[in-house]
């Protein structure tokens, strides 16, 4: 039975709720056995076979009608599209005059290409009376325009003001004052077995209920985001409340009306729902937009090690799980994150080491990297906590200050999320070895703006912008500035991609 459970998690797919563009659809076989009848069971063990409710003539159903007249008002209904776009991409048009160009590609030959408009839908959860809205990264991810549906039928237009695809959460912008809102609940004094409600628009289906309990916490699944890359900060509220595509960026309500997820996945073999879906929890969301709201960008603090959590249970690779139940046993504890490495410069340089177990962050136990993760989700660089270890057999408890990507505790400026749309940060010291770069900015994300107009993707690496060498994100901002006043208002970009190949864009500042 436990190699079958491990058999039907290996295949199910991780679908992305949001239908049209945003939706991704991964379909699989799913491994099923015969179920025995009930005369079969019967007949077995009669004596061991009552009716769900044969013990529960005295409980009482628990009322979600409050919660639910609470919730419909305060989601909406996102509609994300993408406009049809003239762009100059390289090559086509018979054989280049250079016969590397042939080969390796280069300067080769220019083509214009139009690309088609693409519609996509999803949900969204009003958290203040001035029109901010949360949703899913993966609902506005290349968006042009964006239509917000309130539940009167009122439709609004929204604007991006931050994005993360980490966590795959997405903060908009409409324009009014008192609108519905949902309070937000304290997602870590979530239950499993809970009641709850998930509340969204499946197939555009407008403020649509259903209700289920919690089954799992602090879940990780592997998904996918609709860019292709996975997610790589994820502990999910599992629930068996149905959620459907279309449901992507809608609301997980506990039965006081309390927002506690933001619903992103569901499990399905199908693409449909079949049991389980999951939610962003608030306790990770909450930190998240507070910094899409004041910075533009996530202030991400990182604890800077590399391991792997001491949980053998939904190990795929049997020999690796035999490896890790040896080296708990060597340790001398049964569960915790184990540090493979620690990384220079980070966090926890100078204080931990190889082969200690974090069994503890801040007072909250450490499990299973979700643990972790979702526990550092909620800090910023500069912030001081006590990490909690057992090293050679002992615990040790340590008090360090979290630093960001850069090993520094400053503010990661998001330098054209409103006019570029798109952020950046310097290439790390791994990507200018294996390019062999002094400096360089990379672009982490884009949504809709003048670089998505331009052509550039996210992953391209900024060499020069307008002949000024791009060392900093402080420099990008600057010459964004300068170009911005200039009289042609064009920002020409040097650089490469990750795989080598050089391109040059020009990017149009002009507002219409």
């Amino acid at each position: 039975m436990k190699q079958t459970t491990k058999n039907i998690l290996g295949v199910a797919a991780i679908v992305l709720l949001s239908s049209g563009v945003a939706g991704i659809t991964t379909y699989k076989m799913l491994k099923k056995e015969r179920p025995a009848a009930f005369s079969e069971l019967f007949e077995q063990n009669p004596g061991n076979l009552k009716l769900a409710a044969y013990n529960a003539v005295d409980a009482q159903p628990v009322d979600l009608t409050q919660a639910a007249e609470n919730s419909v008002h305060a989601v909406v209904h996102i509609r994300a599209k993408q406009l049809a776009k003239t762009q100059t991409v390289q090559g086509g048009g018979g054989m280049p005059e250079d016969i590397f160009e042939f080969f390796f590609g280069g300067r080769g030959q220019q083509r214009q290409m139009q690309t088609q408009p693409r519609v996509g839908f999803g949900s969204g959860v009003i958290i203040s009376k001035d029109g901010y809205i949360v949703t899913n990264n993966h609902v506005v991810e290349g968006a042009d325009e964006i239509t917000v549906k309130l539940n009167d039928n009122r439709e609004l237009i929204g604007r991006i003001i931050g994005t993360d695809p980490s966590t795959d959460l997405a903060l908009i912008k409409i324009e009014g004052d008192d609108f519905p809102t949902l309070p937000v609940g304290d997602s870590e004094a979530l239950k499993v077995g809970e009641w709850v409600l998930a509340v969204g628009n499946p197939f555009n289906l407008n403020s649509t209920v259903t209700a289920g309990i919690v089954s799992a916490k602090a879940r990780s699944i592997g998904g996918q985001a609709s860019n292709g890359q996975g997610a790589n900060i994820q502990s999910f509220i599992q629930t068996d409340a149905a959620i459907n595509q279309g449901n992507s960026g809608g609301a997980l309500v506990n039965a006081r009306g309390e927002l506690v997820g933001i619903n992103a996945m569901l499990y399905s073999p199908t693409g449909a729902y079949s049991g389980y879906g999951f939610a962003i929890p608030t306790s990770m969301m909450t930190k998240v937009i507070a910094d899409l709201k004041q910075f533009g960008t996530v202030q991400r603090a990182l604890l800077g090690i590399k391991g792997s959590a001491l949980d053998t249970d939904l190990q795929t690779d049997e020999r690796w799980a035999e490896e890790l139940k040896k080296k708990a046993e060597e340790l001398g504890v049964k569960e915790g994150v184990i540090v493979a490495e620690v990384v220079d410069g980070g966090s926890a340089a100078g204080i931990l080491k190889e082969n200690d177990v974090i069994v503890s962050l801040d007072g909250k136990r450490i499990s299973k990297f979700t643990d972790l993760q979702e526990t550092l989700a909620k800090h910023r660089p500069g912030d001081k906590v006590k990490v909690k270890v057992v090293r050679n057999k002992k615990e040790q408890e340590f008090e360090l200050t979290l630093k960001n990507e850069q090993g520094t505790t400053k503010v990661v400026k998001d330098a054209g999320m409103e006019i570029l749309g798109a952020a950046f940060k310097p290439v790390s010291p791994e990507m200018k070895k294996q390019l062999n770069l002094g400096y360089g900015l990379e672009v982490t994300g884009v949504s809709g703006g003048k670089m998505a107009d331009a052509g550039i993707r996210k992953g391209f690496i900024i060499l020069k912008a307008n002949n000024v060498q791009m060392k900093s994100v402080d420099d990008m901002e600057n010459v964004m500035k300068a170009a911005v006043k200039s009289p042609d208002q064009v920002l020409f970009i040097t650089g490469m991609f990750p795989s080598g190949k050089r391109a040059s864009f020009a990017v149009d500042l002009t507002q219409e």
